[in-house]
């Protein structure tokens, strides 16, 4: 969330803001109500000097013994009439806060402007593969070896779920641990398990609600939510607390399922693992210190990049353009991975920097060394990586003549096997 001082000092930087991420929010009625709430607390603020005054007023005129009845009416007119005004202000403040909730973080100086045509492609790594026979497709492959059983998980769930069958689920168990442990012991993250279920202030804290309820699965009995990320409840991890700058840079890691409602609506990229409703992820969040979180930015991408990198998958980098930025974030780049079989790019992780947007929700600040003012963190977060997509590339850029998949070297000691047949 944007602080509204910063709102108020910045509006054109604010309505650009708004416009070029295709959002919507009435900022001109959000400025008038903040200049209407400033004038009504400069006049409460009036009343209540007076009130203070003529009170030490009648206090002496009552030691001396004299009368002061007029006085003590007048006060109570008085008193009235700032309850009023502090009730006129609180309702001001809710609608504010209800169009500020709506306003969008300012995207970085650096973030082209734009749709998805003005992504900038920022590195590739990898050569693409070259077969001598005709390539197929996840969904062909890990049906015909039984590792992927998208029949039997529509049948429990519904459409878009999918059952991972013997290597196929040993494969995602042997991603999940090798992802875990590279982040804990090569890169220094601190792995957490945390709930699948959260609260609603939990989703509003990361920037999920108001705006993308619709999105999420809602168990309405107790107005709690599946995850739709670990990102929510390890972001949430520091809520309302003050860290020291000596704890800083603060680094998690966790696995979780995720859960969308979202995976129905995109068409044709529905098919097999591309879109589906419940899904593994190995998430990092960073809490940093504001001056250090674009340097953060760039490690936490680069994090993400070995994983691929170990196991030899052709990647991409992505700076996302405005547009294609979420609600929350200033700057985000997306990786993608390479799927000869459906001769696609796939998104397997997008790394975010989101300055104080997030903590200003959740009130998670650092007192700095020296002592001063406290201050709010810098918050980032980045899959490391989603597991579906990464699954896709696997099963089709190692795929033989022979039907089969060749394991990744990296994965071998967790799978046990070289080849899936």
């Amino acid at each position: 969330m944007l602080d509204l001082r910063f709102i108020r000092e910045n509006p054109e930087e604010v309505r650009r803001a708004i416009e070029v991420k295709g959002e919507k929010a009435d900022l001109d009625r959000l400025l008038g109500l903040d200049e209407e709430r400033r004038s009504l607390i400069k006049e409460a603020d009036e009343l209540k000097a007076k009130r203070n005054r003529v009170s030490e007023e009648i206090g002496r005129l009552k030691s001396q013994g004299k009368e002061c009845s007029s006085k003590i009416d007048e006060m109570r007119d008085v008193s009235k009439a700032i309850k009023d005004l502090d009730d006129k202000i609180k309702g001001i403040e809710e609608k504010i806060r209800e169009i500020q909730i709506f306003i969008p973080n300012v995207p970085h100086v650096s973030v082209p402007v734009g749709g998805e045509k003005e992504n900038k492609i920022v590195r590739e790594w990898g050569k693409l593969p070259e077969f001598d026979f005709k390539v197929k497709a996840h969904y062909d492959i890990g049906a015909e070896l039984g590792i992927l059983d998208f029949e039997r998980g529509s049948r429990l769930s519904g459409a878009h779920f999918v059952s991972f069958n013997d290597l196929g689920a040993r494969l995602e168990r042997a991603l999940i641990n090798f992802m875990l442990d590279l982040h804990v012991k090569k890169h220094g993250y601190v792995e957490v398990s945390v709930p699948f279920i959260t609260k609603r202030e939990t989703m509003f804290g990361t920037g999920q609600l108001p705006k993308l309820e619709d999105d999420m699965y809602l168990i309405e009995k107790d107005d709690l939510f599946l995850i739709p990320t670990a990102e929510v409840p390890v972001t949430n991890l520091h809520r309302g607390e003050v860290l020291r700058e000596d704890d800083l840079p603060l680094y998690y890691v966790s696995y979780t399922p995720c859960f969308r409602r979202e995976a129905g609506s995109y068409g044709a990229e529905t098919r097999g693992l591309m879109r589906i409703h419940q899904f593994d992820k190995v998430e990092m969040v960073k809490f940093v210190a504001p001056e250090d979180s674009y340097n953060e930015l760039e490690s936490l991408l680069g994090d993400a990049e070995e994983v691929l990198r170990l196991l030899e998958i052709p990647y991409r980098v992505l700076l996302l353009a405005t547009q294609e930025l979420s609600f929350s974030a200033a700057k985000c780049y997306d990786v993608e991975v390479y799927a000869p079989g459906i001769d696609r790019w796939l998104e397997v992780s997008s790394c975010s920097n989101f300055e104080d947007f997030q903590a200003r929700r959740m009130n998670i600040r650092m007192r700095r060394r020296g002592g001063g003012r406290l201050e709010y963190v810098h918050t980032l977060n980045g899959s490391g990586v989603a597991l579906p997509r990464t699954v896709i590339a696997i099963i089709e850029n190692y795929q033989t003549d022979e039907g089969t998949i060749v394991v990744p070297e990296v994965l071998r000691e967790y799978m046990g096997v070289d080849i899936i047949k």
